[in-house]
């Protein structure tokens, strides 16, 4: 693995370009305060961005940590041969037209070539990308606008949109974001590789993920057992379930997306959660980053309503997450603080008797806490600033702050609806030692995923990588089932027909019940290509139904009855994942029911 720490980490800073991108970063970089130079490179211009430039590389006052190379496709070849000859320390190529623009161009497989050529063991991020923010440090070879602001400590976001770094670094969820970073066309270093080199920094403390394309199979297995080592949890949403995201994903960055099943089985190996949504992911790294993994999926709910109530049970219900019923010492602590009036029970509707006692409400607060469950959540949805005052809904932050000081859980602050909980809202909840989350449905499903990542698991053996098949070619149900009775799998008794008297003289020397199966048909029982055969008498008339059927040969087998149950076993090899196995309930309605597990082999 190459080593990124000069690129990632830089002391020094060139910008290769005058336009307005490069103008923009030389100028956030002043922004976000970087402590070491940046030098703009123009053979023409005396500065840029307010910044004294350099007419050649061989000109700068030193050889640079990290370089944004924003000229032309042509000319950032040409850059980075020369970058890697002064031995830079790495760049990143926001020039397009490479691999993404073959179809249109023509070239952009040989560019590509081409740029990795020049760039040897110099690492380059992209090309088809806008790089990268370090928060950590105020290092940004990032051309455009971003919202986010400097931390000490926080997750490592890593997209290959950079469209999508830059909405989710507009976030106002209190998340503190450590890196954020764009893969681009991932011509040299891939999601993975980048992924493993932002783990490094001791002061990331999880990692998302947006995967359009996986790519390199074993890079991930490296990335996922780093992160096991490491204790970062990883956090990912996958596109391409469809198949327009699965088009759009093959014209955006040349990446293969595989099957949405395949990929799905391929994270779940890998131990790394997936999400469904952006919202999803930013309120789960949220979670991971204050908390880390849960131990288990119990949640303790305290609000002052029943219908919040009411709506955290049945959203529980959709995450599967548990409501465990109160001890007799909650109990007894709740009544002490509450008095006769409330009913309790978990989710638990403590009215609004006490508002405003911070006292009574920390007893409270602490007295649901103390219990089976894994994290509490207090429900309280603020009053917007600019029409109302929320001074009332101070209590809520010294409460829960003195209610988790007492008892040492995790204890969230989840407003039903995003709009209720502000930037400033979720600031002050962290300071006060609460963890807040946005929307009931997004906070439950962080809580559900950091569960997942909770739980224990060993560490799984290699994948069984997909390789190229030299001679792909169909069996027929006859000829894969001989295969699988030569290794063991007992099959029913069969023979083949291909013509009608050869069919008549099966069914007649076959002892019945016998099954006629059409071949050549993916779904025969829907396009009318099984026929049962049961009795001697009905031999004409099956005879008959069989030769109608749209095919040009038969299957004759005998047919089993009295089974418990039928299973469906598939194996798909997924050019992106591996190789996939499909467990579930088979028979007639199988493709109804889709009542299935998918894994990856071995």
């Amino acid at each position: 693995m190459r080593d990124l720490s000069r690129l990632l980490r830089p002391a020094s800073i060139a910008v290769i370009g005058g336009g307005t991108w490069c103008a923009n970063l030389i100028r956030q970089c002043a922004g976000m305060g970087f402590a070491g130079p940046v030098w703009p490179v123009h053979p023409t211009k005396p500065e840029i961005g307010g910044t004294r430039a350099y007419p050649s590389l061989e000109a700068l006052p030193g050889v640079p940590d990290a370089v944004f190379v924003g000229v032309n496709r042509a000319a950032t070849i040409a850059t980075v041969a020369e970058l890697r000859a002064m031995g830079a320390g790495g760049a990143v190529c926001f020039a397009a037209g490479f691999l993404e623009a073959e179809a249109e161009l023509g070239d952009g497989a040989a560019m590509q070539a081409r740029l990795l050529e020049a760039a040897g063991d110099m690492p380059i991020i992209g090309p088809n990308c806008y790089g990268f923010v370090n928060y950590l440090d105020g290092a940004l070879l990032w051309p455009d606008q971003h919202g986010g602001q400097r931390c000490k400590r926080g997750v490592a976001i890593l997209t290959q949109s950079s469209n999508i770094a830059i909405n989710l670094s507009m976030q106002a969820r209190g998340l503190p974001i450590a890196y954020l970073m764009t893969a681009g066309n991932q011509a040299q270093l891939g999601l993975a590789d980048l992924g493993r080199a932002l783990l490094e920094d001791a002061r990331v403390t999880a990692l998302g993920l947006h995967i359009e394309g996986v790519g390199d199979l074993r890079g991930f297995e490296a990335l996922g057992n780093a992160a096991r080592a490491a204790g970062k949890p990883i956090v990912a949403l996958k596109s391409g379930r469809s198949e327009q995201a699965r088009a759009a994903t093959q014209s955006h960055t040349a990446s293969l997306a595989g099957s949405g099943a395949g990929a799905s089985a391929l994270l779940a190996r890998l131990g790394i959660a997936q999400v469904t949504s952006l919202p999803q992911m930013l309120e789960t790294l949220k979670l991971l980053h204050f908390a880390g993994p849960l131990p288990g999926n119990a949640l303790v709910s305290i609000s002052c309503s029943g219908g919040e109530a009411s709506l955290m049970a049945d959203t529980a219900l959709d995450h599967t997450i548990t409501l465990p019923p109160l001890t007799p010492l909650q109990a007894s602590a709740l009544r002490a603080a509450l008095g006769p009036r409330v009913a309790l029970a978990n989710p638990l509707d403590y009215h609004t008797f006490i508002w405003g006692d911070v006292p009574a409400m920390a007893a409270t607060f602490a007295a649901a806490l103390d219990g089976p469950a894994d994290i509490g959540v207090l429900i309280a949805d603020f009053p917007r600033p600019d029409r109302c005052d929320p001074a009332a809904w101070d209590c809520i932050f010294e409460a829960g702050a003195e209610a988790q000081r007492r008892v040492g859980k995790p204890l969230a602050l989840i407003a039903t609806l995003p709009d209720c909980l502000s930037e400033a809202v979720a600031d002050r909840a962290i300071t006060s030692g609460l963890i807040p989350l946005s929307g009931l449905d997004d906070g439950l499903s962080a809580i559900a995923h950091a569960a997942w990542l909770g739980q224990a698991r060993a560490t799984s053996a290699p994948l069984l990588l997909p390789g190229t098949p030299a001679q792909p070619h169909t069996l027929t149900e006859a000829e894969a089932k001989a295969a699988l009775a030569a290794h063991g799998l007992r099959i029913p008794q069969a023979r083949r027909a291909t013509s009608a008297a050869e069919l008549a003289a099966i069914l007649t020397a076959m002892p019945l019940p016998l099954v006629i199966k059409a071949e050549g048909l993916a779904h025969k029982t829907e396009a009318g290509g099984v026929v049962f055969l049961r009795h001697a008498a009905n031999l004409p008339e099956a005879q008959a139904k069989a030769m109608a059927m749209p095919c040009q040969s038969w299957l004759i087998e005998e047919m089993i009855e009295g089974t418990i149950a039928e299973l469906l076993i598939g194996v798909l090899r997924d050019p992106a994942h591996g190789f996939v196995l499909t467990l579930g309930a088979g028979g007639t309605l199988t493709e109804i029911l889709r009542d299935t597990v998918t894994l990856l082999l071995p």
